[in-house]
C-alpha cells in the first residue's frame, strides 16, 4: 500500500473542494440551505468563539458526527443543503470537506480560517 504525505493529501482535497472566498460564502449563507460546520478543536472555539450560526464538530468526530440523508441527522442535511467548512487556517477544513464528499455528501465547500472569516467583516459569536 503507497503512503501519501500530507502535502498530497492536502493538494487532492484542494483540488475536489472548491473554495469559496468570503463574498461567496455569504452570498450562498443568504439565499440557499446551508450549513457552517466549524472544525477546530475545542479549545480554539472556546477562547476565539465560532462564525454566527456555526455549529462545532472537531475534525478528528466528522465522520462519526454526520451520515448523509440519514435519518440520525440533527442538521437535517440532504443533497440541496450547502456545507461550508472552516478551521483556523483551511486545512484542515479542506481534509474534512473532501471526506464529506468521500461519504457521499454535495455541495461541500471550504470557506477557509476563522481569521480569515473575522478580518473580512464577519460576525462571529461566543461558544455556548
Amino acid at each position: 500500500m503507497q503512503t501519501k504525505s500530507l502535502n498530497i493529501l492536502l493538494e487532492e482535497a484542494n483540488n475536489l473542494v472548491k473554495r469559496l472566498n468570503y463574498e461567496e460564502a455569504i452570498k450562498l449563507i443568504e439565499t440557499s440551505k446551508t450549513v457552517i460546520i466549524d472544525v477546530r478543536e475545542e479549545s480554539e472555539v472556546f477562547n476565539q468563539g465560532l462564525i454566527k450560526g456555526a455549529i462545532h464538530i472537531p475534525r478528528g468526530l466528522i465522520e462519526f458526527k454526520l451520515a448523509p440523508n440519514s435519518s440520525d441527522n440533527p442538521m437535517h442535511i440532504d443533497d440541496e443543503t450547502n456545507i461550508l467548512l472552516y478551521c483556523a487556517g483551511g486545512y484542515r477544513s479542506a481534509l474534512a470537506a473532501k471526506t464529506l464528499l468521500d461519504l457521499g455528501f454535495k455541495n461541500v465547500y471550504n470557506i477557509g480560517g476563522f481569521n480569515e472569516w473575522c478580518n473580512s467583516g464577519g460576525e462571529i459569536q461566543v461558544h455556548l
